[in-house]
């Protein structure tokens, strides 16, 4: 098996997960996400295969099988990597999360779920469509010890179908098992202006900073009753100007330095409690953020706790491109639109599975400390903070040092190997 072959602080990572599977199943999977790791061709199933088979010898159609028919659930995968990447990387305070869909493109009638939806990637002077697989993700903000960008790892995934729920019944979904999965922790949740609905949909414990429209009809907080009148309170004050219109008005700006992108920045903001009666109908907290330089327009953004800072509200939102990052890097990096899957949940399983292996190699490169200084030199560009080609090279390097100190049964084999050779194979793509 496997397993009794490579005990390394990869294997005890993805024995973790073989809770999910029958036993035959775990082997499969074992060997699958470390072949789809190592692998330097196309990842389809066929493409992985080679590199999964290297001490594990199954039929090609156990690996086949295993994203159409296996029984598995995806929900308790989702679970357990998401209980573990909380316990790991945020064992205290508030648990920050993202909230964006993607388009992974799957052409072909017969892939299960695909549709045509607008592709963000390709939409510029005018809308493009494509066909693929709509999919709403949920990420995990977590921000390195090396104190560069925060890093997006995916925890819970949903397909959108054409006549299924919406994203926003997919991502209040999404929402409540987080809650469910971590009864005892509170959740801040950043999305962009499309998710804005979420601020009436969401759990209990779970606040909401969201992009908010600029020519939105808002309304200040009610006057307090001196008093008693006949009827019912009044849940709204008079109308306020649009948010564009409020934003030219004001002349009390306060100056803050906010965290852009992993740099500091001199923002002008302005807050004030609001009523966005067609969206919410409590107050939320509306901030204006300016540049002084005049070279940004203004940003609008709102949230549902009325304690939170301006300049914490522009900072925590900024930190919303992981997301954008975590998708390029799944679909560049690890090949997630590739796999060739079609029939049943099979589609749909390879694409959470990229995403899931997305979070765990990252999982296992911040939990091993030895490799974060290692960082390959160049004389036109040295690097501050590993990027995920890094973290994957590493993962990669270490897997073949394994493989090969077991095919020859001695530590001493891998050290006549040039190391150059191994550097080619862990940045091979």
């Amino acid at each position: 098996m496997l397993t009794q072959i490579i005990t390394s602080s990869w294997q005890q990572i993805i024995n973790q997960f073989f809770c999910i599977f029958t036993v035959p199943t775990a082997n499969v999977f074992a060997a699958l996400v470390s072949g789809w790791v190592l692998c330097t061709a196309r990842r389809t199933v066929t493409g992985i295969m080679p590199f999964a088979t290297c001490f594990f010898q199954r039929p090609h159609d156990a690996f086949h099988r295993f994203f159409n028919a296996a029984k598995w659930s995806l929900s308790r995968l989702w679970q357990t990597l998401a209980v573990l990447l909380v316990e790991k990387l945020c064992p205290h305070g508030f648990i920050h999360l993202d909230v964006d869909d993607t388009l992974f493109r799957r052409a072909g009638k017969q892939v299960q779920g695909a549709s045509k939806w607008r592709d963000p990637v390709l939409s510029d002077l005018f809308t493009v469509f494509s066909r693929g697989l709509n999919l709403v993700i949920v990420t995990l903000r977590v921000y390195p010890p090396w104190k560069g960008e925060p890093i997006g790892l995916p925890i819970n995934m949903r397909l959108r179908l054409k006549d299924g729920p919406s994203h926003i019944d997919l991502a209040a979904q999404m929402l409540s098992e987080l809650e469910s999965w971590l009864p005892q922790r509170r959740f801040i949740c950043h999305c962009d202006g499309f998710y804005t609905a979420l601020i009436r949909r969401r759990p209990e414990h779970t606040e909401i900073i969201s992009h908010m429209r600029k020519d939105a009809v808002i309304f200040d907080m009610p006057c307090p009753e001196t008093r008693p009148r006949r009827g019912r309170r009044r849940v709204r004050g008079y109308i306020l100007p649009k948010p564009y219109l409020l934003a030219q008005k004001v002349k009390q700006w306060k100056s803050v330095c906010i965290i852009e992108r992993k740099n500091k920045t001199k923002m002008l903001v302005f807050s004030k409690p609001i009523i966005w009666y067609h969206v919410f109908r409590q107050p939320l907290l509306m901030v204006i953020s300016r540049d002084p330089a005049g070279k940004r327009k203004d940003d609008f953004f709102v949230t549902t706790d009325l304690n939170f800072k301006p300049s914490q509200v522009v900072s925590q939102f900024a930190g919303r491109w992981s997301i954008e990052e975590t998708f390029k890097n799944t679909k560049q990096l690890l090949g997630a639109q590739q796999l060739q899957c079609f029939k049943r949940r099979g589609p749909e399983r390879a694409a959470a599975m990229s995403l899931w292996l997305y979070s765990t190699v990252w999982l296992w490169y911040l939990a091993n400390r030895s490799f974060w200084g290692k960082l390959p030199h160049v004389p036109w560009y040295r690097k501050a903070a590993p990027s995920f080609a890094d973290v994957l090279a590493a993962l990669r390097a270490q897997l073949w040092k394994e493989r090969i100190n077991y095919m020859y049964d001695s530590h001493i084999a891998f050290e006549k190997i040039p190391k150059i050779i191994i550097n080619a194979l862990s940045y091979a793509a």
